[in-house]
């Protein structure tokens, strides 16, 4: 019976190793600027990482010291957590299968529509109350600033591969024909009403377009590109995760028969 609990214990171990990839994963999208701008993903992921590795560590306790109740709400909690795990892999990839950006005529960069991606992203951005938020967050980070220092003709500029939160804040849409200036500054559009953003481009360094849907779009374009990075080590660690509990399970199941056949030996003796 020792060395079934050794072996459940470092199984359990395993289990609680696993929730670090886990917490990494939100660690990263807490520290990226637009995350940390929106806070939608990052607190979930790690939240779920803690309580894996919490969970993990009573299931290690119950193995080593034999305390059989420990044991069973590791089970019980471990797999609540997995299919909890599963279904937030399921979903960031349901919200983020949208989504794309389009090129426009001798332009590197890729612009992006808001109406593109998911209803459920949409929502995040859209009222005034939370972009409001968002957008003196994303003002407030050197993303456009620096594009000012790095590009100073025009042709270097369109030939750049931005990233979208820039291609969408920091510049107005190619269709409205604005006349290069700088990065982040530009004059005389040629088709003013091309586009509601097309008004609500200004040449403050501090509005810019931020008001923009292509902004919004940007933004979620940039989330959806980090969320798809954070889905796949979820993805990965929650296969391993599976495996190990389910090599767990078998194990446990083991120990109990070893115990009840010699505790049924001991009494036949």
């Amino acid at each position: 019976m020792a060395l079934s609990n050794n072996v459940i214990g470092a199984i359990n171990f395993v289990s609680m190793l696993l929730s670090i990839p886990i917490i990494g994963a939100g660690i990263w999208l807490a520290t990226e600027p637009d995350n940390s701008c929106v806070k939608i993903l990052q607190w979930p992921v790690i939240i779920l990482g803690i309580l894996i590795l919490v969970v993990g560590l009573a299931g290690f306790v119950g193995g080593f010291w034999r305390i059989p109740w420990l044991l069973i709400f590791y089970l019980i909690a471990m797999l609540v957590l997995i299919i909890l795990l599963a279904c937030l892999v399921v979903f960031v990839y349901m919200v983020t299968i949208r989504g794309h950006g389009e090129l426009e005529p001798s332009r590197a960069y890729l612009e992006y529509h808001l109406d593109d991606f998911s209803g459920w992203l949409r929502r995040r951005v859209q009222s005034s109350y939370k972009w409001d938020r968002i957008r003196g967050c994303l003002s407030s980070t050197s993303m456009c600033p620096e594009l000012n220092q790095r590009y100073r003709m025009a042709q270097d500029f369109f030939n750049a591969h931005l990233t979208p939160l820039q291609s969408g804040c920091c510049k107005p849409p190619t269709k409205c024909g604005y006349t290069f200036v700088n990065p982040t500054y530009w004059i005389s559009p040629i088709d003013n009403a091309a586009d509601m953003d097309c008004l609500n481009w200004n040449n403050d360094q501090n509005q810019l377009c931020y008001s923009c849907d292509s902004c919004k779009a940007g933004l979620l374009a940039n989330l959806k590109k980090e969320w798809r990075v954070a889905d796949i080590i979820l993805l990965i660690t929650l296969v391993a995760l599976i495996k190990v509990y389910l090599i767990g399970c078998c194990a446990f199941r083991n120990a109990k028969t070893d115990d009840l056949f010699r505790k049924y030996k001991q009494g036949y003796t």
